[in-house]
């Protein structure tokens, strides 16, 4: 499906104008196979002018020396682990990493309870295995495998709910730079260029704690949470005009844009009329609005006054009737 009829392009298709702009200016050093810089990849995510005008918009609000460090970390052979509470943009900022660094973010591996360890090696096209016995073309490759290849970046999402035996299937990855092929006899160096990204976090039930061999193998960043509102609010206000823009909506998300609501829920102005009108005693008091500092039923206006008596009876003796039925 082409990237522009997608609901959800990726970050390699959403901002590719702006990933060109930066590599037509970029003439910093680069890393082996990365396409920008280390000082154009935390350009694009924080955002700036460039010489030549372009704007770049920034991809994560936040402290500028968390992205400095996640991209020191992707220049040296260690792998990145984006560590936060849910909502802290992990997966948000390790799609955009890659996209800038190896302009491709779909070499993903999504760690969930059941992910098997065929996800993080390789697997078996078992129609070929049967009939041709073990070959490379029986094997299928996994995100991880395709990256050490081609010297690329992986992904890895949410690697805490990935079980145990399946997480230590990436220590000889992440240590030896190989991956072995037992079957074959063979084994997959990696490339230079080649690094990964994981995302986790420790708060969610079923989390499997990583052991300490696997950590150690990552350079562990922490995202924290919002500092202020006003940077919360400019985050959702962000997020909402891409999406209004990827949904082609006209106008733009800040035209419908309205301010906060208030601690307190502010009267409307039917209610305003009502109490104006009771407290001038130009309506009964059953309209009187039942709320802290207003009337409440059977006052009289202006007073606060409870009124002597209440219904049909105590109007006719108020008047000097007699109740019926009697003279």
């Amino acid at each position: 499906m082409p990237g522009a009829d997608a609901l959800r392009p990726h970050a390699e298709e959403a901002f590719a104008a702006e990933l060109a702009a930066l590599a037509a200016q970029d003439d910093r050093p680069r890393p082996p196979r990365w396409k920008l810089s280390p000082w154009a990849v935390a350009t694009y995510l924080l955002g700036g002018t460039l010489p030549d005008g372009t704007e770049i918009s920034p991809k994560y609000v936040g402290p500028r020396r968390i992205v400095e460090v996640a991209v020191s970390t992707l220049a040296t052979d260690r792998a990145l682990l984006l560590l936060g509470v849910p909502g802290t943009a992990k997966t948000w900022m390790s799609e955009h990493l890659a996209a800038a660094v190896s302009g491709d973010s779909t070499l993903l591996v999504q760690g969930t309870a059941g992910t098997p360890e065929e996800a993080v090696r390789y697997g078996w096209n078992y129609a070929r295995l049967l009939a041709h016995g073990p070959s490379r073309d029986a094997l299928v490759p996994s995100p991880v495998m395709r990256a050490m290849a081609d010297g690329t970046t992986a992904r890895v999402e949410e690697l805490t709910r990935m079980p145990a035996d399946v997480q230590d299937a990436l220590i000889t990855i992440l240590s030896e730079k190989t991956l072995p092929i037992p079957e074959l006899g063979q084994e997959v160096q990696a490339v230079r260029g080649f690094n990964l990204i994981a995302t986790a976090n420790d708060r969610d039930r079923g989390v499997n704690d990583l052991s300490s061999a696997l950590r150690r193998r990552f350079n562990t960043v922490v995202l924290p949470l919002p500092e202020t509102t006003e940077a919360e609010v400019e985050i959702v206000s962000r997020r909402v005009d891409q999406i209004g823009r990827s949904l082609d909506l006209r106008g733009g998300a800040g035209r419908h844009r309205r301010d906060p609501p208030s601690r307190h829920r502010l009267p409307g102005v039917a209610r305003r009329t009502d109490e104006r009108r009771a407290h001038e005693g130009e309506v009964p008091q059953r309209h009187a609005v039942h709320r802290r500092g207003h009337l409440r039923p059977h006052q009289r206006p202006g007073t606060g006054r409870p009124l002597r008596g209440r219904g049909a009876a105590a109007r006719r003796r108020r008047r000097g009737r007699p109740r019926r039925g009697r003279p």
